[in-house]
């Protein structure tokens, strides 16, 4: 395995806190001990939690009214799966990567040839019907007004080949599941018929299930608005659901923490959809407002720990689902590699969290309708400093011990930016 990392770059930031880190960890045990809580079983739970990254995600992202890249952006895909194997060499908690056909499409040998290379290997597929692709000559047909729900046999038939498409390209990588968002809907009251357009949207993804490769599975992603404002054809986890249900075994609901009105209560949402066995993972990132796409854990922290405290809880019942994590985040502001190396720390610290709950306490309480102390139960384990476990877990894997600084102190989008040529901005849209 080869990286654009050198190892040495690591040992050496790490050489002068590994006292440090190894007094905290220490501490923080005799503290858990106390607790009745086991310091190395959370360390290796932890360790053996991976979260994806999205291939786009390495790039700057940008919002309706503009973009401003920044230095050293990658060109291409192999350039993004470099960029993703040195997010995964600070942190060692990414070793999967998403891919978007037909941002990412390259000959599949060569992508497969270079994430070994690398250490990686391909998550789940995106398929993308919500832009137009003049280039491509299979795709002449506009998704302006739809795609898999489109008026237009001809146009739902070419949306359809291109989810064949990225499939076809995600078997020949390793991937075993597609992620299937689209951006149908209407802008205008009796713009389209909102029976009609479901029951398009459900015939096409029909399509596409009957041809899933045996071990594969296919995830209704919801948005509740965009690009589609007055009306979106799968706009809320329970019309995901109800695709779930409709498509079969293999197919599954995917929740964007991003794509729900303010305030939802996502974490319930959780808690049905595990039930209902048709949980098939998440998209993390955070909001103020609505799909803001911001860094995972960076304004509302409690929820994604109250996420995981759902997850957690299932137990044997989520094991069975074995849910997807992905990140999927738009970098407006900061350097890529930093939040997505800090958003899949965020996750780690939620899920290391949500195991210190004290499950039998915390069912006791609920069981008494003891608000107050079922609400403390879950507030002890949120007000845990966990840091120790996850910087111990990223050094025993070769990570670094403060993982944004040793990125910093490395230089590499210093020296990517020598040869990456610079790229200007634009009036607006996402990479």
């Amino acid at each position: 395995m080869t990286t654009p990392i050198d190892a040495s770059v690591i040992a050496e930031h790490n050489a002068p806190r590994e006292a440090d880190l190894a007094a905290d960890y220490e501490a923080l045990g005799e503290r858990l001990s106390r607790r009745g809580v086991d310091i190395a079983a959370i360390t290796d739970a932890v360790a053996a939690f991976f979260v994806a990254v999205p291939s786009w995600g390495t790039g700057t992202g940008g919002t309706r009214f503009a973009r401003f890249p920044g230095p050293g952006e990658p060109r291409g895909i192999f350039e993004k799966l470099d960029d993703c194997a040195v997010i995964n060499a600070f942190g060692r908690a990414t070793p999967g990567v998403s891919l978007h056909i037909p941002w990412d499409k390259a000959d599949p040998a060569e992508l497969k040839a270079h994430s070994q290379a690398l250490g990686l290997h391909f998550d789940a597929m995106n398929s993308n019907t919500f832009q137009d692709h003049p280039d491509d000559p299979r795709q002449p047909l506009s998704y302006k007004f739809g795609s898999l729900s489109h008026a237009d046999a001809a146009v739902r038939a070419q949306a359809v080949a291109h989810n064949l498409e990225t499939i076809e390209i995600g078997t020949a990588i390793g991937s075993k599941a597609i992620t299937v968002w689209i951006g149908d809907g209407a802008n205008f009251a009796g713009q389209s018929d909102l029976s009609r357009s479901f029951e398009r949207y459900l015939g096409s993804m029909k399509e596409i299930v009957a041809a899933l490769p045996e071990d594969w599975r296919i995830f209704s992603e919801h948005k509740m608005y965009e690009p589609a404002f007055y009306s979106t054809v799968v706009s809320d986890w329970g019309t995901s659901y109800m695709v779930a249900q409709e498509l079969g075994a293999k197919a599954f609901c995917l929740v964007d923490l991003g794509h729900h009105a303010p305030n939802v209560n996502i974490e319930q949402i959780v808690a049905r959809l595990v039930r209902a066995r048709k949980l098939g993972g998440f998209h993390f990132n955070d909001s103020r407002y609505g799909d803001d796409d911001l860094d995972a854990g960076s304004i509302d922290p409690f929820r994604l720990f109250l996420i995981f405290n759902e997850l957690v809880g299932a137990g044997e019942a989520l094991e069975r689902l074995h849910p997807a994590h992905m990140i999927d985040q738009s970098h407006n502001v900061t350097d890529p590699i930093e939040s997505l190396i800090r958003s899949a720390s965020e996750i780690r610290r939620a899920f290391a969290q949500a195991l210190l709950v004290d499950r039998a306490a915390l069912e006791a309480h609920q069981e008494a309708s003891d608000a107050m102390m079922a609400s403390e139960t879950l507030k002890a384990a949120f007000r845990t400093d966990v840091e120790p476990i996850l910087a111990e877990a990223r050094r025993r894997a070769g990570g670094a011990i403060d993982p944004i600084a040793a990125y910093r102190a490395s230089g590499y989008r210093r020296k990517v930016a020598e040869t990456r040529p610079a790229v200007a901005g634009s009036g607006g849209g996402i990479v």
